[in-house]
């Protein structure tokens, strides 16, 4: 019996599976070998990719019940959150590499799960679609890895709330120890990968200026068990930073929310700086110390030395994990990319994401560190698994190879061919983790989980209502006088120094006149 698939379902699908493939082909050859020397980093990300496969399909149906990928992406897009640019745009790329795995090892043929492929790669294209919406491309490497997520109101807020610096004064030195130290305890408190980093831009600032939007999420006590206790005096969750350069060309912002610029970025060549915290309860930005120079200064030097203290302390916990600990650790954040939307749904469960499907757990014994290097290597850098080649003429995208890192749908499954439709419910987890203890660091302060779904459940931001969901940049510049156009300004502008009060109508002109 034919799939009750549409044949233009399929071509769209596959065109998707084949974009995720040559996009993460092109950042995973661009970076250097995914290393640590404390964590199994390869076996942990192959595990993650083979919990996806498992428990995205249920995941996401049952968070459709509640908000649409649609409604998510516009959500996730006014606040900084662990769902972001590369959160967002890396979830269908976990969720094929576990079917890649699987394919390849003979458990599944490309036919297989083809509801649940359908779906997940359907939900996150339609997520992606509408987080992107504002440049309207699906992912910054269509626009020239270029990512301007955030709309004008919001842009103008923390372009007329900058404060300026230069080198040699507090504030400057201030900004640049903290970035410093703040990407380090990320990066630890990730399990030494880089999804607690985005970036957003560039947005042109003056004649010669841009303007860099840097994220660093996840800091706080919140769904890392591991950061309970260690993190209690972190002051916030998430930290956004926008950082104005003069002298400086940011020529790529790419699909993981890094960067290039040309010359290569100098803390020199900062100009003007912000601080602000946001989540899914915070309805858009809010200041940090934002009062005067002096108080943000004094904010930056206190967190730097709370994030180093952290640090250490992290430090100390995980050099006393054992081997299965730092796999669960590393593979739990990969895995759990998509979690922030549960968050903005206000149906966030620790037990979703902070376990390891009995189904994954089977190919643990697999995952030393020269069977995971090697699948790694093979699967994301070599792309030489027999399952991915394809015939004698093929030429990949960006190398040349002759096969591609996912393996499309056959649209044989639209005549006679055997297909399965998912793989089942999620069945029990387990992990060797310590258990969640704390309360969750949120803008509305520590609040029982209970609490912050309650919370989120209950709000919808502004910018999200009716009628003005729908009131895109294109739509505010042809009606900047409309009443609809000033309540989203104003309410956007509600927490600003400068532009409280002030409305639509202004251009990036008037905000440097401001600025002087």
């Amino acid at each position: 019996m034919p799939s009750d698939h549409t044949y233009a379902e399929l071509l769209d699908l596959n065109a998707w599976i084949r974009k995720n493939s040559d996009a993460f082909h092109w950042q995973c050859t661009a970076r250097t070998v995914q290393e640590s020397k404390l964590f199994p980093v390869n076996p942990y990300i192959a595990m993650s990719y083979l919990n996806a496969w498992y428990r995205y399909p249920s995941l996401f149906r049952t968070l459709e019940q509640t908000m649409t990928a649609e409604e998510l992406g516009d959500r996730a897009r006014e606040v900084s959150s662990a769902s972001g640019i590369i959160q967002n745009g890396i979830i269908p790329q976990f969720y094929l590499g576990g079917r890649q795995i699987l394919i390849d090892m003979g458990m599944l043929k490309p036919t297989d799960a083809l509801d649940d492929v359908a779906y997940v790669l359907d939900f996150t294209k339609r997520l992606n679609l509408s987080y992107h919406r504002h440049h309207a491309h699906i992912l910054p490497s269509d626009a020239g890895h270029r990512a301007q997520v955030l709309p004008e109101r919001v842009v103008q807020v923390f372009h007329a709330d900058a404060f300026g610096v230069k080198p040699g004064d507090r504030l400057h030195t201030a900004a640049g120890r903290f970035l410093a130290q703040l990407s380090q305890y990320a990066f630890l408190s990730h399990c030494e990968c880089r999804l607690g980093i985005n970036n957003s831009g560039p947005y042109k600032i003056g004649e010669s200026g841009e303007m860099l939007v840097r994220d660093v999420v996840d800091l706080a006590e919140g769904d890392y068990p591991w950061l309970d206790g260690v993190a209690a005096e972190v002051a916030f969750n998430n930290y956004t930073m926008p950082v104005i350069l003069k002298d400086t060309h940011f020529s790529i912002v790419d699909d993981w929310a890094s960067f290039e610029a040309t010359p290569s970025y100098s803390h020199d060549n900062v100009t003007a700086i912000g601080l602000y915290t946001s989540d899914y309860l915070s309805d858009g930005y809010v200041p940090v110390a934002m009062d005067n120079p002096a108080t943000l200064a004094d904010f930056l030097e206190h967190e730097r030395e709370v994030l180093a203290k952290a640090t250490s302390d992290l430090w100390n916990v995980m050099a006393g994990w054992t081997r299965e600990q730092l796999v669960d650790s590393g593979l739990l954040v990969y895995y759990a990319v998509p979690k922030d939307l549960f968050h903005i749904a206000g149906i966030y469960d620790q037990s979703d994401w902070m376990l390891v499907e009995d189904r994954a757990q089977r190919f643990k014994p697999l995952m030393n560190d020269e069977y995971g290097r090697d699948l790694i290597a093979e699967l994301v850098g070599y792309i030489s698994l027999t399952s991915q080649q394809g015939n004698g003429y093929t030429m990949s995208k960006h190398s040349g190879a002759p096969g591609d890192m996912w393996s499309t749908i056959p649209y044989s499954v639209l005549a006679d061919d055997e297909f399965t439709r998912g793989v089942g419910p999620i069945r029990s987890g387990s992990t060797s983790l310590p258990a969640k203890s704390s309360t969750w660091t949120t803008t509305e302060g520590r609040l029982t989980l209970e609490e912050a779904n309650r919370r989120a459940a209950a709000l919808t931001p502004l910018p999200a209502q009716e009628p003005y969901r729908f009131l895109d940049d294109r739509w505010i510049k042809d009606h900047p006088g409309d009443k609809r156009a000033e309540a989203l300004y104003l309410h956007t502008q509600r927490r600003s120094r400068v532009l409280a009060g002030k409305g639509a109508g202004l251009g990036s002109a008037d905000i440097e006149a401001l600025r002087a």
